[in-house]
This record gives structure tokens, C-alpha cells and sequence, in this order.
């Protein structure tokens, strides 16, 4: 099959979104052939009102639009790929958006959240982020939670969260945990990068790490290659298995040519003064994603560079989305 053919044909997912949240954007997605992607929920920050204005403000988009479905179970991407319509699926990163209610989780599931990611870069009640000074594990407080998300069926993600703690989290959970978007320190020594260990850890629960575009996680030099990003997704398909692979691009609103290089530079520099970031991991912009894949609108480029590095049809298309779907139908349900 052509590459792009294929790309038409295969479940696309890409695993987090942050610029989805500017809705301008969401049909760059559809340009590139995405069938579902996961926009960020607030989580780094904020409380519960913020979280759930946010998940009601994407329900009023779906009501407005006959072409987004909210996406429930893994049945939704398929009906979403059927219909030709894409599929959001509600991701927090962070979980500000709980303060310290472990009930408030009940009603995120009801409101059509899926996933939630356990710490944004610092400490917080369910154990220290991928940025903190300690690598403390997972707290009390972690360990109900997770035993809540497994109940309910919300999938556990440790992307920006520490190593010990996203260990913890992968030994207590009864599911299968993922990073959403992480990439390998042994391809790129940048310190937000996961080490093999936890990449084993997570493959072995059942689950998936998402290979990230964003520059610094995959080069020091500027503007990484396509190449670049399909290296991290074979390292890890070396060293785990393809099973355990897939796409979580993380493009998001501080990157090139989204925002211009000032705008871009205040937006990181609140980032760096809040805590959120470190310059250690996240060097000032500008942030041009990797070449042919810069923004979402050409995503087909990835399937077709895929196919010329000689990657499978199969194992293309499950890199592409169907990794992702295996353990969405695992916790979800079907």
C-alpha cells in the first residue's frame, strides 16, 4: 500500500495536544489526517472550577460541530474514523484539577475525562514531577487515586512525572499505565527524557510511551530531523517491543509558527518564573518541531517517512494509533 494511502486508511492518535486548545488550530489535525487526539484539560495549574469550565467549554464545541465526537470508549475512534469525524479525548496533565478530593475524579469520568496525567514537572499531593529537586514515590493520597482511576476506568499517565514516583504508580496500578509523551535519555540526555528502566517498567504493565516533537527532547541543536523523532520511536521499539510505541507530538501554543518569537519568549519566561519548567530541560525558543512534521497539518509525512525507513505496514499502523487503541479498550472497555 502507498504511504499515502496507508496514512488515509490507519487510526491516527495523536496522544497529547495542548494546542488543540486554541480551537483556531484543531483542523490542522484534520488536515493531517488525525482520527482522534487528546487535547490538554488544565492540571499544571488551576483548581476544580477551572477544570471543569474547560471540560464544559469542549462539550459546547461538539454541540456546535457535526464533525467531533467526545471519545468515551475506544468504539468512539472507530466511529469517529468511520463518520470522518475526529475524535477528542479529554487528557489532564497534572492534577491541580482535583485539589485534594479524591471524589471530584467521579465526576471527571461522568464528564468524559480519560485520562489523567499524575504530576506537571513539580511536587504535588500524588507524589514529586519529572523537574522537582527530590525523587520522592507516590504518596498516600497517589496510591488512592490510582486505585480510584483503575475503578472507574481513566487510564494512568506519568508523563512530567518523576521517576520513582511513575515506578510506584506502574507497580500499584492494576491497569496498564502509559507516558503519554516522553522520549528516551539514552537518545537525547535531556533530564524530562525517561530512562530504559521505566520504559520497561510501562511496557511491561501493558502500556505505551508517546515519542514527543518538541525540540529539546530530541536534539540540542535547533530544529530536530524527521529522522530524529522516528530514531527515538525505534529505540524504543528496540528495546520493548513495537507494541509499546506511539505518538504523543505535544505540539502546543509557544511554538514556531504559532506564536511569533516575543510572544513565544514571555510565554516560556512565566513558565521558567512559575516553576513549570526548567531551563536545564527547556531551553528559551524559538521551537520548531521536527522537519516535515512541524505543525499537525502534515502529519502524513511521518506514515510516509515511515514507510521509507522500512518500518511494516503493521507496525506503522500501530505506532500511528492502534498501540494506543489496545489500551484504550483495555480500561475503557470497547
Amino acid at each position: 500500500m502507498k504511504a499515502a494511502d496507508l496514512h488515509r486508511d490507519a487510526i491516527v492518535i495523536d496522544a497529547t495536544c495542548p494546542l488543540a486548545r486554541s480551537i483556531s488550530h484543531i483542523d490542522w489535525w484534520r488536515e493531517g489526517g488525525a482520527t482522534a487526539i487528546a487535547p490538554t484539560v488544565t492540571g499544571m495549574s488551576g483548581n476544580a472550577r477551572t477544570g471543569f469550565g474547560q471540560i464544559g467549554g469542549w462539550h459546547r464545541y461538539v454541540r456546535e460541530r457535526n464533525d467531533t465526537i467526545i471519545v468515551r470508549q475506544a468504539a468512539d475512534i472507530e466511529r469517529a474514523k468511520q463518520e470522518n469525524k475526529l475524535g477528542l479525548i479529554l487528557h489532564c496533565q497534572g492534577t491541580a484539577l482535583i485539589e485534594d478530593e479524591i471524589d471530584l475524579v467521579d465526576s471527571y469520568y461522568e464528564a468524559g475525562l480519560r485520562i489523567m496525567q499524575l504530576c506537571y514537572n513539580r511536587k504535588n499531593l500524588v507524589g514529586d514531577g519529572a523537574g522537582e529537586r527530590t525523587d520522592s514515590g507516590l504518596s498516600h493520597f497517589g496510591v488512592r487515586l490510582i486505585e480510584r482511576l483503575n475503578a472507574l476506568g481513566i487510564i494512568v499517565d506519568c508523563a512530567h512525572t518523576g521517576h520513582r514516583t511513575s515506578m510506584d504508580a506502574v507497580e500499584v496500578s492494576s491497569a496498564p499505565v502509559i507516558i503519554s509523551h516522553a522520549n528516551a535519555y539514552a537518545v537525547q540526555d535531556n533530564g524530562r527524557n525517561i530512562s530504559d528502566e521505566l520504559i520497561r517498567a510501562v511496557a511491561e504493565s501493558g502500556g505505551i510511551v508517546g515519542t514527543v516533537g518538541f525540540p529539546p527532547f530530541l536534539t540540542w541543536e535547533g530544529q530536530p530531523t524527521l529522522d530524529r523523532f522516528i530514531d527515538d520511536i525505534a529505540y524504543k521499539a528496540d528495546l520493548v517491543g513495537i507494541d509499546h510505541v506511539g505518538i504523543g507530538i505535544d505540539y502546543y501554543q509557544g511554538q514556531y509558527p504559532v506564536e511569533d518569537d516575543a510572544t513565544a519568549l514571555a510565554r516560556y519566561e512565566g513558565f521558567i518564573r512559575d516553576g513549570h519548567w526548567r531551563p536545564q530541560e527547556y531551553p528559551p525558543p524559538p521551537y520548531k518541531f521536527p522537519e516535515a512534521i512541524e505543525t499537525p497539518r502534515t502529519l502524513q509525512n511521518l506514515t510516509a517517512r515511515l514507510v521509507e525507513r522500512q518500518f511494516s505496514e503493521a507496525d506503522i499502523r500501530k505506532v500511528l494509533g492502534l498501540n494506543w487503541m489496545r489500551v484504550y479498550r483495555n480500561v475503557w472497555g470497547s
